[in-house]
């Protein structure tokens, strides 16, 4: 190691420090590998497959090609927002740690609880949608020379298991070879978008008109109302366009991370806006008969999709097998946030058992605890599916709504705290701070009424949005277990103590010194 690299790493460790906690995982990654991580978790043509249903129920070509546009450039304003605290922020702790800091005492402890577990469930839930919807996919695949299978529940919740197992496996003892791993992804994915273009368009019979792929619109299969049918169809592009927020987690892991989280998650937030553009225009165009393809039993259309492009199951599967390559990286990527979510949550003893969730093991260099409960919460979440399909579906938008208002939380007291704490950021929006943070406070609002909405009408128990059910209970046991123990025992996270930030009020030293204690606790 260089006398620079030694010198910004003791600058790197000091920033840590002084906001209360002791650097315990080894800094391996970089910014490419933040902006791999987090584009491997939006795993933009893994995920714009598999709720495709959505955009083509609610208005076909304008949804799916326009409506990823608008959620593409909202969620940049978005991830603008968050790089900008995190660039004062750089800790594993994200969104939960940022919203303590930007709240009044008297707030944090509250503010900060919440924000965390919106954030913990947020991960906990993607991580299940992504897994569960990639074991549906590999399923699927079977569809492609027998047209009569449809698989069981005991046989997708096996294979949901079997995908998060191997997630699990490569989070354990493979841990060191995240940065590289996060780097293939992004290679991969932009080989699968480049390979599955030129296949569709050299081999497709029939194609749409420009006409069709850029301005045909059709919600007679959703029963909403034109206008808002369009805006339900959203969820497809903001399910996909969730994850990048959640690649602050990591900021322990990476060097001079103030400056190289924040460009890589507002550069992965662009990559993946130009690459879902990429991936939907060809498909478009060679866009089969859509009441064939919403017909699929699994309810994943695309392996259909390409076998009657390619005009072969083989052809078919081929492009498939780039798109489940795509899942590998996701549902790896998705389970190191949240086991890092989790470590970050538990070392502030917000969560069940949290000397046990905060213990890092010395052999691997991961937090062991953590990768094993966020992968046993997310099994366990499967069985869900035995009970009600639709139930689980909506983990989906429970995903959706519990990262995007937890990302909502810090920017939303950031703004009534005047933004004084970010005036000096590294990664600074400048003048043009106030409207990006209302604007996307304004949008995170408006898409949890959105994202309750059920895909289609006439709703009946087996096609219902339980979004809202599923969010609601989770918010009951946060809820439950803060004045159970919360309320008594939890501060919030260490407060930073800097003159520099007018928002530190005269009692951080006192709350800091509470902290410290149960931090020291924790580590014994």
């Amino acid at each position: 190691m260089s006398a620079n690299e030694k010198a910004m790493q003791n600058s790197t460790e000091s920033q840590l420090a002084k906001m209360g906690y002791k650097s315990e995982l080894p800094r391996r990654l970089s910014m490419l590998s933040v902006m791999g991580l987090s584009f491997a978790i939006m795993a933009v043509p893994f995920g714009l497959s598999t709720t495709m249903a959505y955009s083509l129920t609610n208005g076909q070509s304008v949804t799916v090609l326009w409506g990823w546009v608008f959620v593409s450039l909202i969620s940049l304003a978005i991830a603008a927002s968050l790089a900008e605290i995190c660039s004062v922020y750089p800790t594993s702790g994200g969104v939960y740690y940022w919203s303590a800091m930007l709240a009044t005492p008297k707030y944090r402890p509250i503010t900060s609880w919440i924000t965390g577990w919106l954030t913990l469930v947020g991960n906990w839930t993607v991580t299940t949608s992504i897994n569960f919807s990639g074991g549906q996919l590999i399923l699927s695949a079977i569809t492609l020379w027998n047209e009569d299978f449809v698989p069981n529940t005991w046989q997708t919740v096996l294979m949901f298991w079997a995908v998060m197992l191997v997630a699990a496996l490569v989070n354990i003892f493979m841990s060191r070879y995240l940065d590289q791993i996060n780097k293939i992804c992004m290679i991969w994915t932009s080989a699968a978008v480049i390979i599955i273009l030129v296949t569709l368009l050299a081999t497709a019979d029939n194609r749409r008109s420009a006409e069709f792929v850029f301005t045909h619109y059709d919600a007679s299969a959703s029963g909403w109302a034109e206008g808002w049918s369009f805006f339900v169809g959203l969820l497809q592009g903001a399910y996909v366009l969730t994850g990048y927020g959640m690649v602050a987690a990591m900021c322990e892991e990476v060097q001079n991370p103030q400056i190289e989280v924040p460009r890589g998650i507002v550069l992965s937030v662009a990559f993946a806006g130009v690459t879902g553009v990429l991936y939907l225009i060809p498909i478009l165009f060679t866009l089969p008969d859509v009441a064939m393809l919403l017909s699929v039993p699994s309810g994943q259309p695309i392996g259909l999709l390409f076998k009657t492009v390619t005009g072969s199951a083989g052809g078919g599967f081929g492009l498939l097998f780039l798109i489940l390559g795509i899942l590998f990286f996701a549902g790896v990527g998705s389970l190191t946030a949240a086991s890092r979510c989790t470590y970050a949550f538990a070392r502030d003893g917000a969560i069940p058992g949290s000397r046990i969730w905060s213990k890092v093991h010395k052999g691997l260099d991961v937090p062991l605890y953590g990768v094993v409960l966020s992968t046993v919460v997310c099994c366990l979440l499967g069985l869900i599916y035995f009970g009600s399909s639709a139930a689980f579906n909506s983990f989906t938008g429970v995903a959706t709504i519990c990262l995007g208002t937890s990302y909502a939380a810090p920017i939303l007291v950031n703004v009534i705290r005047r933004r004084q704490a970010v005036k000096n950021a590294p990664y600074s929006l400048g003048k043009f701070g106030y409207a990006i943070n209302i604007a996307t406070i304004v949008w995170i609002s408006i898409s949890v009424v959105i994202f309750c909405m059920p895909m289609a009408l006439p709703v009946a128990p087996d096609t219902m949005n339980y979004a809202s059910v599923v969010f609601a209970g989770f918010t009951c046991i946060s809820a439950g277990w803060y004045f159970i123990r919360g309320r008594k025992e939890f501060s919030g996270p260490p407060v930073v103590v800097d003159e520099g930030l007018e928002h530190v009020d005269d009692d951080a030293s006192h709350v800091n010194e509470k902290k410290e204690e149960k931090v020291e606790t924790t580590n014994n």
